[in-house]
């Protein structure tokens, strides 16, 4: 008997031995995320303390394939990676969500360059251009249960504060580039205020003072210190961009496939100076109405309701030349009637200037205000930035404030040939000229 029991006892003392000797972990999970399977292992084996559970649960995350491949893309703005990230991470790429993110894929091939552009001119990062996809997926016309309006989501309100106009036929949270200024502008303002990009992100999803009462009250000058101290919905949108960035990145690890891009990608830029309809403009040229309306989402009537004194960007297919003379009459025939007057908001500070053409060979001209940039004013007017130094015999990218520049080609209005390989947004401004020259 005791022999017996000797040996029961040595079996037991065996396997007892093996289960500790068994890793406590071995890293099958990373693409999972989350670091899971870690803490069931251990926990099976032995019990663990809540602080212990949450450093071993840390160590994970640190170690993760996540956390490295964020890392590498990471420039500018932080890209931490833990439990929240991963939980958008695992939403994103699921399999419900691949289609969508492979149509916003398709997409950002059309909108990502207008941002990037606006990004750079006002200075601030260009992966932030990500954030757009968390607040509309893109889509120019998406409103908000609030009334948020636009890719970039702006509130009427804070839409104005940033010298967005909206009238009775205009609504420029819609427009991508004018849009994607004013957010340029208020993430700038932000970051000024927080010297933190990711404080600056969120005060994008809840205001500048949500943020600074966080900060207040958890006495800490990072998002994640001041998170629980914000609102519920702010507390997800931080780590909703950094894994909107991730998914952008590597939607190849998830079986995500980009989708074609269902805009017009080649396009140019003309200036309107009078009501014009969509519609009408598309029939002459032989467009699909619904595809020119796609490209000026922010007319919400399908008028474009340029005047003399704040002529309108019209963004059309590019055409070839031979279709010049019909886009002429589509902007220069009748003028389209209306049932009442627009009421126009007050136009911003930054506003195109007055472009007047002296007599049909003159070119349109703009005075240039204080802190405007040669780009800047090249895409308010949708003209090469190459011409517009060409026009003015500049070099480099300064304007001095006062300076009167050229910004349509003169001579064109009164019938002389454009230059072998100027956009149609030259030709588009001479057609502008020559209309308030009638």
């Amino acid at each position: 008997m005791r022999k017996l029991f000797t040996i029961v006892f040595c079996l037991t003392a065996l396997q007892s031995y093996k289960a500790l000797a068994q890793p406590a972990y071995q890293d099958t999970s990373y693409e999972q995320g989350l670091g899971q399977s870690f803490l069931q292992s251990y926990k099976r084996t032995t019990p663990v303390p809540a602080q212990v559970a949450a450093q071993l649960q840390q160590n994970a995350y640190e170690n993760s394939a996540f956390k490295i491949r964020l890392d590498s893309i990471q420039k500018d703005v932080q890209l931490d990676y833990n439990e929240y990230v991963q939980a958008f991470i695992n939403n994103y790429t699921s399999p419900n969500r691949r289609g969508e993110m492979g149509r916003v894929m398709g997409l950002s091939k059309y909108y990502f360059p207008i941002y990037e552009k606006a990004f750079r001119d006002a200075g601030i990062p260009d992966e932030i251009k990500y954030l757009s996809i968390v607040e509309s997926q893109l889509n120019p016309n998406a409103v908000s249960r609030v009334g948020a309006t636009g890719p970039w989501q702006f509130m009427y309100s804070t839409a104005k504060m940033y010298g967005l106009n909206m009238n009775n036929y205009v609504d420029e949270r819609r427009d991508p580039i004018q849009a994607s200024y004013a957010a340029a502008a208020y993430l700038k303002d932000a970051y000024q205020e927080f010297g933190d990009w990711l404080l600056a992100i969120a005060s994008y999803n809840c205001g500048k003072n949500s943020v600074e009462r966080a900060m207040q009250q958890a006495n800490a000058v990072d998002f994640w210190s001041i998170r629980q101290y914000l609102p519920a919905e702010t507390r997800g949108y931080v780590p909703a961009f950094i894994a909107t960035m991730y998914v952008m990145k590597y939607y190849n690890q998830h079986g995500i496939m980009p989708q074609a891009c269902n805009m017009t990608m080649n396009t140019d830029t003309v200036m309107v100076n009078k009501f014009v309809s969509i519609n009408n403009v598309a029939r002459i040229l032989n467009l699909d109405a619904n595809e020119l309306a796609k490209l000026n989402p922010a007319y919400t009537q399908r008028i474009v309701n340029g005047t003399t004194k704040a002529p309108r960007r019209m963004v059309i297919p590019q055409l070839g030349k031979e279709k010049y003379s019909l886009l002429y009459s589509a902007l220069n025939g009748e003028s389209l009637s209306v049932s009442a007057q627009p009421v126009y908001a007050s136009l911003p500070d930054d506003a195109p200037a007055e472009a007047v053409a002296v007599n049909k060979s003159a070119a349109a001209l703009h005075t240039v205000k204080r802190g405007e940039t040669l780009s800047g004013i090249a895409d308010k007017y949708g003209i090469d930035l190459e011409d517009l130094r060409i026009w003015n015999n500049i070099r480099g990218n300064k304007a001095l404030p006062g300076q009167r520049l050229k910004v349509s080609a003169p001579g064109l209005a009164a019938g002389k040939s454009v230059k072998t390989g100027k956009e149609l947004a030259t030709l588009g401004n001479a057609i502008g000229a020559a209309g308030m020259a009638n």
